[in-house]
């Protein structure tokens, strides 16, 4: 059995299965998401879903599903599944047998005596997704329809049946082309062998997606299915079903579909899911290579990506990955200000970290590869215009106080990573000077000092970590404040403070990291992460769920995130080197679970702060893949 593996009994229980979602990606940033029954339940799932920047920055549903029906002496069985008010139909679940994810999504029904099997993959480079149907076995003649379900639309919406759509459609080899409404790229549905397509244009209407009602969001949509492809099969015999914004030569697609398997990271442990998973977030498009936070609807963001890009790239020897990302991160920087958010109909700025974990991240390239003079020549001048930015002062009142600590904020807009903003304004707004951006400028005037020895710079790092110590060190607390804003010193328990122990240059001696990884260890720390509060704190939520406005009050207030973990990793090897080796082991080892749960072979965005720390969110998030990679990285060093 394989690592990640499915029996009959888990697949027809919808309550197990539709909880379970399968994403893959490829370079060109199209991807392919559903559950893995086949049954959509977002808005975002989508056989083929694919950027059309002609329109926007956004990623487009074209094909949202297809159901299958075998046919043998007259009779028909449909495979497919969707949900409508009231009922599944056609329910063509309990025909599953199993799924597999070694190397790449399977499923194998069982209809009588036919045994059918499915497999599912991207091209790598081309908008395209490549269906391969196998008949393992069949006692009669044998015919296979498919029917495609046709969307042409922006995935944060929803398509509604309509007098504008475009039913006709355009013979090409082995099968057709639509292009439903004329600011879409055509689409082209073709098999690998040839096939007759019956045009039969019809709206299914009302097809419900359970994820989007319970986040409190539009439901319910209208699909077309403009007909169907019908061919006959034969036992052993296998036919790929291409759906692409380009014509494909069908005689290729065997030849195509094996060497993009042969092209797969096997998932056959935990380590290998996560370097399968890594290679997903990387975007190759439009001259730049960037790493997408997360999928399905996260953009790129900057903070994201300098968190998560030495995990993705370096732990896997991709140093030319990884300046590719830097190199295309640097032409973004505006002053010394990095885009927090690249994506969508306009790109915002209001990040004060994402400036300094650019420091982090480079810092990280020197450390997996010992080459300094590659990042001195190609990103010194852009390291010192952060700092001069930072000491002069720049958007948002992000601007150095007298005693060289880093003062941001502005109201009603949030600059730290806590960002969830409601109606009422930031749910964590932390304006003055929050403790993990003091932590991340004295390591980077630290990294800037390493590399140009510059005297004035050293002096202003001795005097930001005095100062340091002085406003945010508690005695009788023996932590770190969180916020500190002149006199006024927040005391949350939150993982931020973890930072001044993980970062290369740190401010606190060895006495007072072993404290704050000791308070972060005692209340933060769960098998999942760390929250971000405190359960202590009135304000603490245990879980994240309901509409926007209660996932956002809980996003910061106690959800569990991962990628703080590889900083409290950090920090606690650094303390307490080998010996710490098997409490971190233990931790790691209690991972392997998720890669059968929610996104199935790769991590989430976040999970509850409460028992049993259930996951949520998006469904693969690029740090939390990237901090697991590096923490075990970091073992095998300390080994």
């Amino acid at each position: 059995m394989s690592f990640i593996h499915f029996d009959k009994t888990q697949l027809i229980n919808l309550n197990y299965s539709l909880d379970r979602e399968i994403i893959r990606t490829n370079r060109s940033g199209t991807y392919t998401s559903t559950t893995i029954i086949g049954c959509n339940t977002r808005k975002y799932h989508g056989l083929l879903v694919v950027p059309q920047p002609h329109i926007d920055t956004q990623n487009h549903v074209f094909l949202s599903t297809v159901h299958e029906t075998v046919i043998q002496h007259g009779a028909s069985f449909n495979l497919g599944i969707n949900k409508y008010p009231g009922n599944y139909s056609p329910r063509g679940h309990k025909y599953i047998k199993d799924f597999d994810s070694e190397p790449i999504p399977r499923l194998t029904y069982r209809v009588g005596g036919v045994v059918l099997q499915k497999e599912i993959i991207l091209d790598t480079n081309r908008d395209r997704v490549m269906i391969r149907y196998t008949l393992l076995d069949a006692h009669s003649p044998t015919k296979l329809r498919i029917s495609p379900f046709l969307a042409f639309r922006s995935f944060h919406a929803l398509s509604k049946e309509n007098t504008d759509v475009n039913k006709d459609y355009e013979v090409v080899p082995n099968g057709a082309k639509f292009r439903l409404y004329d600011v879409y790229d055509p689409l082209y549905l073709q098999t690998s062998k040839k096939s007759e397509f019956v045009s039969k244009p019809e709206w299914y209407n009302n097809i419900e997606y359970i994820q989007e009602r319970e986040r409190g969001y539009d439901y319910q949509e209208d699909l077309l299915v403009p007909g169907y492809f019908e061919f006959p099969i034969k036992k052993g015999e296998s036919v790929i079903f291409s759906a692409g914004l380009t014509e494909a030569d069908p005689k290729t697609r065997q030849r195509a579909f094996d060497k993009e398997i042969a092209r797969r990271t096997p998932r056959n442990n935990f380590e290998n899911c996560l370097r399968n998973s890594a290679a997903q977030f990387l975007r190759n498009r439009d001259g730049g290579t960037r790493i997408i936070a997360g999928y399905p609807w996260f953009g790129w963001w900057g903070r994201d990506t300098f968190v998560a890009a030495p995990g993705l790239t370096l732990t896997n020897g991709d140093k030319d990955v990884f300046i590719d990302i830097m190199d295309t991160m640097s032409r973004d920087l505006q002053g010394a200000i990095f885009p927090n958010v690249g994506s969508g109909v306009m790109t915002n700025m209001n990040s004060i970290d994402a400036p300094l974990w650019y420091f982090w991240s480079l810092q990280q390239y020197i450390e997996f590869t010992g080459d300094s003079k590659t990042i001195k020549s190609r990103y010194l001048e852009k390291m010192k215009g952060i700092i001069d930015g930072f000491r002069e002062g720049t958007d948002f009142n992000i601007h150095m106080l007298d005693n060289g600590l880093i003062w941001g904020g502005q109201e009603g807009i949030a600059l730290t990573w806590m960002d969830a903003v409601t109606p009422d304004g930031p749910v964590t707004p932390r304006i003055g000077c929050p403790v993990e951006i003091q932590a991340l400028w004295y390591n980077a005037l630290r990294f800037y000092h390493e590399l140009t020895g510059e005297d004035e710079i050293l002096a202003l790092a001795e005097k930001a970590k005095e100062s340091f110590i002085r406003e945010f060190w508690s005695e009788e607390k023996e932590y770190l404040a969180d916020v500190v804003d002149g006199d006024e010193k927040d005391w949350a328990v939150r993982p931020n403070m973890v930072l001044a122990t993980s970062l290369p240059y740190s401010m606190l001696d060895e006495e007072k990291s072993d404290m704050v990884l000791e308070i972060v260890k005692s209340k933060l720390l769960t098998t999942r992460g760390l929250r971000s509060l405190s359960p202590d704190d009135h304000a603490y939520k245990g879980y994240y769920f309901g509409d926007q406005i209660s996932r956002d009050n809980a996003y910061h207030n106690g959800t569990v995130w991962i990628w703080p973990l590889g900083h409290f990793v950090d920090g606690y090897l650094k303390l307490h080197g080998k010996s710490g080796l098997n409490f971190v082991e233990k931790i790691l080892a209690g991972f392997d679970g998720v890669m059968t749960q929610y996104g199935v072979g790769t991590v989430a965005e976040i999970f509850d702060g409460d028992p049993p720390h259930r996951p949520k969110g998006s469904i693969s998030q690029a740090w939390s893949v990237a901090e697991l990679l590096r923490m075990m990285h970091l073992v095998k060093k300390y080994k």
